[in-house]
């Protein structure tokens, strides 16, 4: 069926919804990051950097649990259902934690469950993802992606700048007695991110609508429409989807993002034990730092656009792996000269000591940790509890900003090929399962990657912690060149297009 202009004038309004949501998902991440601890402190005194790692950890653990399950409701019925229900535990979600302060005890408790279940919400980026593959040909899926990616590394922007704007409001705020809520700089981003998400559930009803297209961009009916049954589907679906190609893509998958969330997590202790930096100096250039890598992200999701036209996903893949790896082997320690010891670490044990636990936080989240009050300067350097800093070079400045600049440059390369060659592989069958797993494989790596850092880099230093990456890297590189010509497109390896 040749596609009408009406139809695809529908078609593209309703992908934009999907960028929305997608773009609303992450801002529901980003806009409270550093704001948590010193609102946990404040409604929970016996809170403590243990447990404020695992409120940042379990809105990745409420995604992972909930992508596949979306994706699963996506593949039966009409995709509005997903999407309304996720957006509405998010809603509620914000809701509840506007209101975490109510309660007289076990206070964090509920803060950890609102965080848990606005990452179940965000399980909807699957079934956002298996859309937008289903409703674009191939020669649209790149560009869609990549705006997809685009939309969610602004989100992951903007969150923290809506965050600044609140604080405005300062930290008492106004209180409407009748219905026991505080706005002030904790709860309005919540209560601004719940707006959000009922315009979002709004503008689904009112303009989204099912539509699919095949790998040409031809009409197609979709199990999804009200009324349509599973034989609706066409003969194009014939053919069984390559599992060791989406195996392979999301063992892939799971790297990049472990990677990056491994530096992500690293940048505050780092820079604090090789620097001296105190907390507020490590949280400031950092957080300048991480905004010019989001920035450096949104360019990079326009240019793959044009050059994948040109050299095909696969290549750009295996150039984004390599630009992170020498983005990591640039980070391992050279040379001679030793960081700053902090001495004070044993002359004074009343100090707090640099614990691995805090290394379980993104390092923004760190930003209003408090020293106490009877000492007036915070000891800097690297902490003598951690034996390497004896004996491992100081990893320079430059070395440091250098990485950040790969990184920055590789990592959405790789993010947004490895959702694409996905997407291709699975072809016209449903792909909300397929796409949920590949969500929870990353969020299973945000999890984990954090814990990997606590561990290596406290116990062993940067050599063994950005060695042991360098060498999963390269692993990731031989895997992708084993299965380099699966990589293809369900209608190419049918015959049903060339490639």
């Amino acid at each position: 069926v040749v596609e009408t202009q009406e139809h695809y004038k529908s078609r593209w309004r309703s992908i934009w919804i999907m960028y929305l949501t997608m773009f609303l998902s992450s801002v529901g991440f980003s806009i409270l990051i550093m704001s948590v601890w010193p609102y946990l402190q404040k409604i929970d005194p016996t809170a403590d950097a243990s447990f404020l790692g695992w409120i940042i950890a379990s809105y990745s653990i409420g995604q992972m649990v909930a992508s596949p399950l979306f994706g699963l409701w996506s593949n039966y019925r009409p995709r509005r259902e997903p999407l309304v229900v996720s957006t509405a535990i998010s809603v509620a979600a914000n809701c509840l934690y506007a209101y975490v302060h109510v309660p007289h005890s076990h206070n964090k408790y509920y803060m950890l469950t609102a965080r848990a279940l606005v990452g179940f919400g965000a399980g909807n980026v699957a079934v956002v993802r298996s859309y937008i593959a289903g409703a674009t040909s191939l020669t649209e899926r790149t560009s869609a992606m990549a705006n997809t990616s685009a939309c969610q590394a602004v989100g992951f922007i903007l969150g923290p700048v809506f965050q600044t704007c609140f604080t405005l409001i300062g930290e008492e705020g106004v209180t409407w007695e009748l219905i026991r809520l505080q706005l002030n700089m904790y709860t309005a981003p919540v209560l601004f991110g719940a707006l959000l998400g009922v315009i979002n559930i709004i503008l689904i009803f009112a303009i989204f609508r099912e539509h699919r297209v095949d790998d040409m961009g031809q009409q197609c009916k979709s199990i999804n429409s009200e009324g349509e049954e599973n034989d609706a589907l066409d003969q194009d679906t014939e053919g069984n989807v390559d599992h060791v190609a989406v195996v392979a893509l999301n063992v892939l998958f799971f790297v990049i993002l472990f990677v990056f969330a491994v530096f992500e997590t690293i940048a505050t202790p780092l820079t604090m034990d090789m620097y001296s930096w105190t907390r507020k100096e490590a949280v400031f250039y950092n957080g300048i730092i991480l905004s010019v890598i989001g920035i450096e992200s949104v360019i990079v999701f326009m240019v793959v656009k044009t050059l994948s036209k040109k050299t095909g996903e696969r290549a750009i893949l295996h150039g984004g792996l390599l630009i992170v790896l020498v983005g990591f082997f640039i980070l391992l320690p050279w040379g001679k000269k030793l960081p700053n010891i902090q001495w004070q670490e044993i002359q004074n044990n009343s100090i707090p000591r640099t614990v691995p636990t805090q290394m379980l936080m993104p390092f923004w989240s760190l930003q209003e940790m408090q020293m106490p009050s009877n000492h007036t300067a915070e000891p800097g350097g690297c902490p003598v509890t951690q034996s390497w800093c004896l004996n491992t070079p100081m990893v320079y400045l430059a070395q440091y900003l250098s990485s950040d600049v790969l990184i920055g440059l590789g990592y959405p390369v790789c993010n947004v090929m490895s959702y694409t060659l996905y997407s291709k592989i699975l072809g016209p069958k449903p792909q909300g399962v397929y796409m949920g797993w590949l969500t929870a494989s990353g969020s299973g790596a945000r999890i984990l990657g954090p814990v990997f850092v606590s561990q290596i880099y406290t116990h062993l230093g940067p050599r063994w912690a950005f060695s042991l990456i360098c060498g999963v890297v390269v692993v990731s590189l031989l895997l992708l060149e084993i299965v380099y010509k699966r990589l293809i497109a369900f209608s190419v390896r049918y015959g049903r297009m060339q490639e």
